[in-house]
C-alpha cells in the first residue's frame, strides 16, 4: 500500500464518523466489517456518547471492561460492595473471596496516615545560594498572598497551602519550591498546578524587584510548574489480624502454623527480592486499579505513586509486610494513595458517579481505605494460592470460560467441558483438544 494514503492532515477536524471512514479505509482489510464493529460500540444514548467522546481526543468508538463488584468487604466495621473494573476475571474473584474470609474475623482495618500533596517549581538562577535562604520567608509569603485568589474555596474547606520550602538540588544553579497541599475531598491536581503556575509568575516577579539583589541576581529562568505525583505524605495502612488457629484448615490439610509461617515467608521473601516484589506488588495493584479506575481516579498516577514508594530505601520492596507474634498473625499494607471523590472523572463519568453511590458516596480518605483494603485483600488471596494449590489452579479455572467462547463452544460444550476440567488441568491446547473430541464423538 502507498503509504502516503496512511498520512493525513486536519485529521481532528474530521467528524467521528469521517475519522473511521479514513481509518478503515486506510488500515483494515474489511473496511465496511470493521466500521459496523467500532460503530456497534457507540452508546445508544446520544448524550452518554457525548459524554463519553469528551473525556479523550480523537475518538471513534468505546472500548468496554467488565464493571464487577466484590461483596462482603467489611471495612472500619462498615460493610462495602466494592466496585470493580478489571478485565481479568480471577481478580475480582480473589477480592470477593478473601473479603468473605476475613469478614466474620474483624474485617479490614485502617488508619490514615496523612493526606499532604505535593507540587514543584523548578528554577535556575545563578546567584549566592545563601543569599536566597535569607530572603526566602519573604519569597513564601508573597507566594501565598499572590495565590489567595485561586485558594479561597479549597480554604473554606479546610484545605489550600500547607507549606513552601526552598530545596537545591544536586545540579549546577538548580532549585525547586517544593509546596504541600491539602485538596480534602479532590484528587487536586488543577488546583495544585493553578497553584504552582501563579507561584512560577510571583517568583519571576519577586527576583525583579528584591532590592537586596543585584542586576545579575535578579535573572531566574523557570524551567517548569507541575504537581508530583510521588505523594509520601499522603499514606492509608489497611491490616488485618486474628489468632493463628483462626485462620483455619487450607488445601493438603494445611494446618493454620504451617500456613503462617509459609505466608510470612512468601511476603519476606518479597520484601528483599525485587524480582519477586515487583510481581508480589502488580498483585496489590490488581486490587487498587480495579478499584481506581471504578470510580474515575488517575490508576497510573497511583501506580507510579506507589512503585515509587516500595523504592523508598533504594531497593525495591513488597509493599505488605506480615508479622507473627505470640500466636498472632497481622498482615500490613502501607501505600500512598491520592484519590479523589468530587471533581473530574468522578463527577463527569457516569458509571463512576454509581461506583461512588455504591460505597454510599465516601469522603476521599474513606475511599483511600476502600481501595488500600482491596489491595491487601487481593495480596492476601493471590499468597494463600500460591503456598497452597499454586496460582494456576484457581487462575486458570476462571479463564475456562474465555477459553471456551475464543472456542466457540455451544452451551452444552461449556456445560460438559466446565464438568470435565474441575478435576482436569487447565490449559488452552487441552480445552481445544477436549473439544476436537467431542465434536468428532458427535461426527460419528
Amino acid at each position: 500500500m502507498d503509504q502516503s494514503k496512511k498520512r493525513i492532515s486536519g485529521f481532528s477536524k474530521l467528524s467521528k464518523r469521517g475519522k473511521i471512514k479514513w481509518i478503515v479505509e486506510n488500515f483494515f482489510k474489511d473496511p465496511e466489517s470493521v466500521m459496523r464493529e467500532l460503530i456497534s460500540y457507540w452508546h445508544v444514548s446520544e448524550d452518554q456518547q457525548k459524554i463519553l467522546d469528551g473525556f479523550s481526543e480523537n475518538t471513534i468508538s468505546n472500548f468496554p471492561m467488565p464493571f464487577g463488584v466484590a461483596p462482603n468487604f467489611v471495612i472500619d466495621q462498615k460493610t462495602y460492595c466494592v466496585p470493580m473494573v478489571i478485565e481479568e476475571s480471577s481478580v475480582v474473584a480473589a477480592a470477593a473471596a478473601a473479603a468473605k474470609f476475613w469478614m466474620d474475623k474483624g474485617g479490614f482495618k485502617t488508619k490514615i496516615k496523612n493526606t499532604v500533596k505535593l507540587g514543584q517549581v523548578h528554577f535556575v538562577w545563578k546567584g549566592n545560594a545563601s543569599k536566597l535562604t535569607k530572603v526566602f520567608a519573604k519569597l513564601k509569603q508573597k507566594l501565598i498572598e499572590d495565590t489567595q485568589d485561586i485558594t479561597v474555596n479549597m480554604r473554606k474547606r479546610g484545605g489550600g497551602i500547607i507549606d513552601i520550602e526552598l530545596v537545591e538540588l544536586a545540579l549546577p544553579n538548580t532549585y525547586q519550591l517544593k509546596a504541600s497541599f491539602e485538596t480534602c475531598d479532590s484528587m487536586g491536581a488543577n488546583f495544585i498546578n493553578s497553584c504552582l503556575e501563579r507561584f512560577a509568575l510571583s517568583l519571576t516577579s519577586f527576583f525583579d524587584i528584591e532590592p537586596s539583589f543585584n542586576d545579575k541576581e535578579k535573572e531566574v529562568d523557570v524551567v517548569m510548574s507541575i504537581l508530583s505525583n510521588y505523594t509520601p505524605d499522603c499514606v492509608v495502612k489497611a491490616w488485618v489480624e486474628c489468632p493463628i488457629e483462626a485462620l483455619g484448615t487450607f488445601a493438603n490439610e494445611m494446618s493454620p502454623q504451617v500456613f503462617a509461617k509459609k505466608f510470612k515467608q512468601a511476603v519476606d521473601i518479597a520484601v528483599h527480592d525485587p524480582y519477586r516484589a515487583t510481581t508480589h506488588n502488580k498483585g496489590i495493584f490488581n486490587g487498587i486499579d480495579a478499584v481506581v479506575i471504578a470510580t474515575g481516579n488517575d490508576f497510573r498516577a497511583i501506580e507510579a505513586c506507589g512503585h515509587t514508594y516500595a523504592s523508598r530505601d533504594g531497593t525495591y520492596r513488597s509493599l505488605s509486610k506480615c508479622t507473627i507474634d505470640d500466636g498472632q498473625f497481622y498482615f500490613e499494607l502501607e501505600i500512598p494513595l491520592a484519590l479523589g471523590t468530587i471533581g473530574g472523572l468522578t463527577s463527569a463519568h457516569p458509571m463512576a458517579k454509581r461506583s461512588l453511590e455504591l460505597l454510599e458516596n465516601p469522603n476521599a480518605s474513606e475511599l483511600m481505605s476502600i481501595v488500600a483494603s482491596t489491595g491487601l485483600a487481593q495480596n492476601f488471596a493471590a499468597l494463600r494460592s500460591l503456598i497452597t494449590t499454586g496460582i494456576q489452579k484457581g487462575h486458570m479455572k476462571m479463564h475456562l470460560q474465555n477459553m471456551l467462547q475464543q472456542l466457540d463452544a455451544s452451551q452444552e460444550e461449556q456445560r460438559t467441558a466446565t464438568t470435565f476440567f474441575e478435576d482436569h488441568p487447565i490449559s488452552f491446547s487441552g480445552v481445544r483438544q477436549y473439544l476436537k473430541l467431542e465434536r468428532d464423538k458427535e461426527k460419528n
